[in-house]
C-alpha cells in the first residue's frame, strides 16, 4: 500500500511537467516585435498600463485582436499597432500569447 501511495504521489508531481513538455511548440510570430514592445515577448507587460497577455484564452485573444483591427474596440494605439493584419498573422499572435506561461506574482 505504501508503495502505491508513493507512486501515486510521484505521478501527481510529475504530470504537470510532462503535460508542459508534451504540448506542441508554438512558433514565434513574425509580427511579435511591435506587440512585444508593450506586452513583452512572453506576454508579461513591459510598459506601465499594458495588460499581460501570457496565458490568456486563445479565443479571447483572437476576438480581441479582430475587434482592435476592425475598429470594434476603440483603442487608437492598438488599431495603429495591429494595422491591416491578416487572419494567419492574427492567429499566430493569439496562439503565441495564449501559450506563454504567466509569471508568478511577486510578494509585496
Amino acid at each position: 500500500m505504501r508503495i502505491l501511495l508513493t507512486a501515486a504521489l510521484s505521478l501527481t508531481v510529475a504530470l504537470p511537467s510532462l503535460a508542459q513538455t508534451a504540448s506542441p511548440a508554438v512558433a514565434k510570430p513574425s509580427r511579435l516585435g511591435l506587440c512585444a514592445s508593450c506586452h513583452g515577448e512572453t506576454g508579461m507587460a513591459v510598459m506601465p498600463g499594458a495588460p499581460n497577455l501570457a496565458g490568456q484564452r486563445l479565443d479571447y485573444l483572437r476576438q480581441a485582436l479582430k475587434d482592435y483591427r476592425d475598429g470594434r474596440r476603440d483603442a487608437p494605439v492598438m488599431r495603429a499597432a495591429i494595422g491591416p493584419i491578416g487572419a494567419a498573422e492574427l492567429d499566430a499572435l493569439a496562439r503565441w500569447y495564449s501559450a506563454q506561461a504567466p509569471a508568478a506574482a511577486s510578494a509585496p
